[in-house]
């Protein structure tokens, strides 16, 4: 609770004024059966006008103050709980930020949103809902129950025999309700992933005619929820009939002994209509505490969710980080092995070595699911490698802060991401301050500005979520573009130019060379027109280096290359 008190301490000035305003308006409200006491053993047994109207009186202002206190109290908890929700939220955007890719693949996208909207306005939903009968019940139950006490000693022993059975109940609630709790949140992450899958494939779903599937798909991790929050708000929602069964028995027995007090005597009548009115209140004190309990039990699953995710060590950190910078560009790679996970069996890269000069254009290729990808990530620490040494500059990537590497590595990766907002805003991702100048110099190498002119508007033409109003190959030229504006030591284009026409593709190589000459370019591709003119391909087979060399020596000497040309020269690549 160390970590959770810590975001409660910018609120607690409205905190503190809230509890004070709750305290306030209970000792107004407790008053009340007092005065009401009076006006029936005085003011109405003596026939007193004057006195009745004075009581009531009080009672009108004791009442109109509990009122405003209140709201007060209702004003501050709101800036509480929904200030505390806030920080949280914050804080766990600001971790998720920190994460390496390994960290993200530990916890799926749905589950990560849930946990940073779901279950933390869940425990919003607690402070702002539960302050008020938090710190009131207590109060309200030990005065009421001294002062009913104080009425008669006699009729209020049955508050020890109603509060144990109240305790019983929601101890056997609360203990069963909390794995529940658990299940369902757990539930609402499948029903995220289900949604967000679905929305995002949108269009391979439509293609397909998979809609029927994707309803069934829905219907079953909906069911799932269903089913899960039934059984756990159909157990939370049994305290209420049993206080109000403990409740009216409580009520009934003490108008059966109280009632006979009153015939024989031994109690006046108003003080009987006082002391229903504070056992009304010590019930419903009880009541009011033991749902505080529930939505503590609900809390603490969310909280334990999202402490896991404040929790987490990034698993790249700039522990060993010096104050260099990347000035040259060149790169090796020294027995390099790499697994996603360390129970992994079998490493998904083994003993890559292989070194690139500055200036250098590398191009990388070999067959699906070689690796290629996984091996360029590791260049900006994307993921770390298992074992080996990267450098850069002769300095292993570690010794480089993580924001002066990725700021000097420029990668365009292989699924082409686009936001929200203008062409231009876009582009600006590369470098925030770039003159129009820089952004259409970036444009002519990408060759974007053989399209801009045609989008409504150019450069301040909207671009849906994700880029949808643009095709594929323009895509990926603004992802070149913003690429190239960053003016980085090394750029990356991971398989970028897919879906680029070879005649385009031609144009852009053509224009890094020419424009970019100092640059060190890695070329991931499937075609061997993308890399034909490096200075170096490596061939990547099954995670491993098969061969180093340029065009010409491996289409003489390498089977994998030859295959790769050959086939691709038959269905008219080349």
């Amino acid at each position: 609770m160390k970590k959770f008190l810590a975001y409660v301490k910018d609120y607690k000035k409205e905190m503190i004024l809230a509890i004070i305003c709750i305290e306030a308006e209970t000792a107004f409200e407790l008053i009340i059966p007092m005065i009401m006491a009076d006006i029936i053993d005085v003011g109405i047994a003596n026939e007193d006008r004057s006195f009745i109207l004075l009581k009531g009186l009080q009672m009108v202002v004791c009442a109109v103050i509990s009122l405003f206190l209140g709201n007060l109290c209702a004003r501050f908890t709101a800036i509480c709980g929904n200030g505390i929700g806030a920080s949280i939220r914050a804080a766990e955007f600001q971790k998720m930020q920190t994460y390496s890719f390994s960290n993200t693949d530990k916890f799926s996208t749905p589950s990560l949103v849930t946990r940073l909207t779901s279950d933390v306005t869940t425990i919003q939903n607690s402070i702002t809902n539960g302050i008020r009968p938090g710190f009131r019940s207590p109060v309200m139950l030990l005065v009421a129950i001294y002062l009913s006490f104080k009425i008669n000693g006699a009729l209020a022993v049955v508050f020890l025999i109603a509060s144990p059975i109240l305790g019983i109940v929601l101890f056997f609630i609360v203990k069963n309700v909390r794995p529940l709790y658990t299940k369902m949140q757990g539930a609402v992450d499948y029903v995220n992933r289900i949604i967000q899958e679905n929305l995002a494939a949108i269009r391979v779903v439509k293609a397909y005619v998979r809609e029927d599937y994707e309803i069934t798909k829905f219907e079953e991790v909906n069911q799932n929820l269903k089913n899960n929050s039934e059984k756990a708000f159909s157990l939370a929602v049994l305290n209420m009939p049993a206080f109000q069964f403990v409740m009216y028995g409580t009520i009934l027995s003490i108008l059966w002994f109280g009632g006979n007090l009153v015939i024989i005597g031994n109690m006046k009548v108003g003080s009987l209509t006082s002391f229903l009115s504070y056992v009304l209140q010590v019930l419903n004190s009880l009541m009011m505490f033991s749902n505080v309990f529930l939505l503590f039990t609900r809390s603490l699953t969310s909280w334990k969710r999202i402490t896991e995710v404040l929790e987490e060590e990034p698993t790249i950190t700039d522990d060993l980080a010096k104050e260099i910078e990347i000035k040259s560009g060149s790169i090796s790679f020294e027995h390099v092995f790499f697994k996603y996970k360390e129970t992994a069996q079998e490493y998904v890269l083994s003993d890559i070595s292989f070194d690139i000069k500055p200036g250098q254009t590398i191009g990388i290729i070999g067959p699906t699911g070689s690796a290629k990808s996984t091996l360029v990530q590791l260049i900006p620490r994307l993921y770390e490698a298992t074992s080996g040494n990267i450098s850069i500059d002769g300095h292993p990537i570690y010794e480089f802060t993580q924001k002066h590497l990725r700021d000097s590595i420029a990668m365009v990766l292989q699924k082409n991401t686009l936001f929200s907002g203008t062409v231009r805003e876009n582009l600006l991702w590369g470098k925030e301050d770039a003159t129009m100048e820089e952004i259409e110099r970036a444009c002519r190498i990408a060759c974007v500005d053989e399209f801009i002119d045609r989008l409504d508007n150019g450069y301040d033409t909207e671009l849906g979520q994700g880029g949808v109003n643009v095709s594929g190959g323009q895509k990926q030229r603004l992802c070149i573009a913003r690429a190239i504006l960053k003016a980085p030591k090394v750029l990356i284009l991971d398989d970028s130019t897919s879906a680029v026409d070879t005649a385009t593709e031609a144009k852009i190589k053509e224009g890094l060379a020419k424009e970019l000459p100092g640059m060190t370019k890695i070329i991931v591709a499937q075609r061997i027109t993308s890399i034909m003119d490096a200075d170096q391909i490596l061939i990547l087979d099954d995670g491993k280096i098969n061969a180093v060399g340029t065009h010409k020596t491996l289409l003489k000497d390498n089977e994998i290359y030859q295959d790769i040309y050959y086939s691709q020269q038959q269905g008219g690549n080349l």
